[in-house]
């Protein structure tokens, strides 16, 4: 079954790939949907596909890339978008 969840991550998020690497692990699970970087130093996004690799992503963004730092990631499902592929949003 197909679910779409909104995320946040917070930490040192930015200016480390963080959105990159999303797009990366989102379609290597083939998921679809977008991220991008807020003005309040955070990074957001919205995923869509099976449930399993949703969570699935959703608990690697608690590690990230690198040189990142998470602090908390939340997440809520949310009505799917009916996106097609994964896009970095400015």
């Amino acid at each position: 079954m197909d679910i779409a969840v909104n995320f946040r991550v917070t930490g040192h998020v930015q200016g480390v790939a963080f959105r990159a690497w999303t797009r990366g692990q989102a379609e290597a699970a083939g998921l679809r949907g977008w991220v991008r970087n807020e003005t309040d130093g955070s990074v957001t996004g919205h995923l869509e596909g099976p449930e399993a690799d949703v969570e699935a992503l959703v608990t690697q963004l608690f590690s990230g890339p690198g040189a990142a730092r998470v602090q908390d990631v939340t997440h809520r499902r949310v009505p799917a978008e009916g996106l097609e592929g994964f896009e970095v949003r400015r």
